[in-house]
């Protein structure tokens, strides 16, 4: 691993007092903070002039006239106005980076499949040029559906910035660290960690250890949310303290500088003289975020019986069919199993739901061997999956005793959508070919006499 002695400093505001320096705890929160003293606005919004001759600018993220418990914006005071930022765009290509609709002709999407780790390169890779789309889902243009891909970065960016106006981003490392240095503050990110970057925001990544790798579910849809815990009550699952915004941070550089940005599945490029990152002071509600999956508490059966893996889901992007989400991110981690009398690992299954899953470290335990940490599966909607032999044999005839699920973590970014295999998946990724294989051995044991066998 190499590591970034010096990263882009900006200037920062103070911490809070309490265990997470540089974040302010608490997901959909209403945040405020500034890097300079008074330079955030008390009681209004819109002052006649901003104290240190900023601007005041509003970013949001949902229709103004949206119902207010939904109602999603931050008031940024900023050295410029955003419209500073923009200039002439001219397209550009990222021809490893696709949106849905990407229907490829010679490529079936039409059965499971599972991939290697994509390999590290000593090709210099940024954030944009490192991004490896794997699956499509939906239709960008009209806002519903997703896509995956896997990134592999090992440069920073240095005076170039990026912002999705198509997406939320859910970024889920698996090796390095990276920096996400966004108008609204500083992110940091490992893995077991994960961030959240809304539309629309601006930022730039740079290496803090790498090379790096992770995955990417790119929301094209309604934005992301907590689940809604029901009997479960107020606790359990992802907690909305564990989830942290960054404090105000600001730049205040005049550099030639180079803004991409990603519309309706293009990507356009804008040259500005300066630092797009210059808001002193904010307060709102539209926030980038991290988590630690760390922090993510398991809920499961404690007699018999499996619940649905729906029970594991930490964050949810609605689709307006209650119940039938948009995009699921699902977390599998380290966790007791105590059932009595019950098949423990997953059950042979198809559904509505089309599941991609990546392993962040560790042993799956419905496929003991194949599933590697960095390596993915797809398994579409409507087609079986579930334990290959050795996994069925092995949870069939175990001993029942509580035994702890451990050194594992692995995730699932689960659609309603159909999800598209690009041309990269289906004929350049590590696609391991027999992994269809796995269930090829799986016995008939019905003879027609009764009894467990």
């Amino acid at each position: 691993m190499t590591v970034e002695k010096h990263p882009t400093r900006m200037t920062q505001a103070p911490s809070l007092p309490g265990a997470n320096a540089g974040y302010m705890p608490g997901f959909g929160n209403d945040f405020e903070t500034e890097a300079l003293p008074d330079a955030l606005p008390q009681g209004m919004n819109s002052p006649q002039k901003c104290n240190y001759g900023l601007y005041g600018e509003q970013l949001s993220g949902t229709a103004f006239t949206a119902p207010s418990h939904q109602n999603e914006r931050t008031w940024c005071y900023r050295i410029r106005p955003s419209v500073k930022h923009s200039h002439r765009y001219h397209k550009i290509d990222l021809p490893l980076w696709k949106s849905a609709p990407n229907i490829v002709a010679d490529v079936t999407s039409l059965g499971q499949y599972r991939w290697d780790p994509l390999p590290h390169t000593e090709t210099p890779l940024t954030w944009l040029t490192g991004m490896r789309t794997m699956t499509t889902a939906g239709d960008v243009h009209t806002q519903v559906g997703m896509a995956t891909h896997v990134y592999l970065v090992n440069t920073s960016m240095v005076d170039a910035y990026f912002y999705s106006a198509d997406s939320e981003m859910l970024i889920v490392p698996q090796e390095g660290r990276l920096r996400f240095s966004t108008e609204l503050g500083i992110i940091d990110i490992a893995p077991q960690e994960i961030a959240i970057i809304p539309r629309g925001l601006v930022y730039r990544v740079e290496v803090l250890e790498g090379p790096c790798r992770g995955f990417v579910c790119e929301n094209y849809g309604q934005k992301f949310e907590l689940p809604g815990r029901g009997p479960i009550g107020a606790n359990c699952m992802a907690n909305p303290r564990d989830f942290k915004a960054p404090v105000a941070a600001f730049e205040d550089r005049e550099v030639p500088s180079t803004v991409t940005v990603k519309w309706c599945g293009e990507f356009h490029e804008t040259k500005i003289g300066q630092s797009p990152l210059d808001v002193v002071a904010w307060h709102g509600n539209y926030a980038p975020m991290k988590y630690d999956l760390r922090t993510y508490c398991p809920v499961g059966a404690v007699l018999f019986d499996h619940p649905d893996p729906s029970i594991f889901t930490v964050l949810t992007a609605p689709s307006g069919v209650e119940g039938t989400a948009n995009i699921d991110f699902v977390l599998f981690r380290e966790r007791w199993m105590v059932a009595e009398d019950t098949f423990r690992p997953p059950w042979y299954h198809k559904n509505i739901m089309s599941e991609l899953m990546g392993n962040i470290y560790g042993q799956y335990d419905a496929k003991p061997k194949g599933f590697i940490p960095g390596g993915i599966s797809l398994h579409n909607m409507m087609l079986p999956h579930g334990p290959d032999r050795n996994a069925f044999e092995g949870a069939s005839n175990a001993d029942l005793k509580a035994e702890k699920l451990d050194n594992t973590m692995s995730f699932m970014f689960e659609t309603r959508f159909p999800q598209q295999l690009t041309k990269f998946a289906g004929q350049e990724a590590p696609l391991q070919d027999d992994y269809i294989d796995c269930w090829a051995d799986i016995e008939k044991k019905f003879d027609g006499t009764p009894g467990k066998k």
